[in-house]
């Protein structure tokens, strides 16, 4: 298992193939992402690399956080993020991963923040049917229904799918295939859609499982 890497969302575009067909991707820039510093099982109890990305100024972090970088002797970085890895995949402080680590064709993890969407109603957070559209129904057709039962037990249980704030969650998508890799500008174009708006961090790992098999 060796580390991941930081990069940004850029947006989406569509890149055509030779024969024609056309390929919806997802631009996802690394900005200089180095090693920070490293965990080990003796000192921190688990086995991790610290990574940063994105240079930042000095004077807009903390004085806690300008100590840590002066400490590791590192510029400091906008963006701070650990991944597991194993002893054989330990970097060392002052590595700087790029996109070459990845490949064409390779299936990734994609972890970022889902866009927010305010308060929903149950229909469009959680995918109900609504109420019929006629025959007694009145004014609440985009309801919920029932949410509880009667004497017994006599509340709504924790956990319901009702109305409520929706997205702004953190969201993995497995399996997600790597389109093409362009190492001189450091952007990986990943195939399909990624969570996260325009600009937003994300954390892109090699895949965790194994792309599911066709079922005939």
């Amino acid at each position: 298992m060796r580390t991941g890497i930081i990069a940004e969302k850029i947006g989406m575009t569509q890149i055509f193939t030779e024969d024609g067909t056309q390929v919806p991707v997802t631009v996802l820039k690394v900005d200089n992402c180095t090693v920070i510093g490293v965990r080990t099982n003796e000192k921190h109890g688990y086995q991790a690399l610290q990574l940063g990305a994105k240079d930042a100024k000095a004077q807009s972090l903390t004085k806690p956080m300008r100590e840590f970088f002066a400490k590791a002797k590192m510029d400091p970085k906008v963006h701070l993020r650990e991944f597991r890895v194993n002893d054989e995949t330990v970097l060392p402080v002052g590595q700087k991963l790029s996109v070459d680590m990845f490949s064409a064709g390779q299936t990734i993890d994609v972890t970022g923040t889902s866009i927010g969407k305010g308060f929903a109603g149950a229909m469009k957070r959680h995918n109900f049917g609504g109420l019929r559209a006629s025959h007694g129904v009145s004014i609440s057709h985009r309801s919920h229904g029932s949410t509880g039962n009667r004497q017994d037990p006599g509340k709504v249980f924790k956990n319901k799918k009702m109305a409520g704030h929706m997205g702004v969650r953190r969201v993995t998508k497995l399996n997600l295939k790597v389109h093409q890799v362009d190492t001189e500008r450091g952007l990986i174009f990943v195939k399909g859609s990624v969570p996260g708006a325009r600009g937003s961090i994300v954390y892109v790992r090699d895949a965790i499982k194994s792309p599911a098999k066709n079922v005939k």
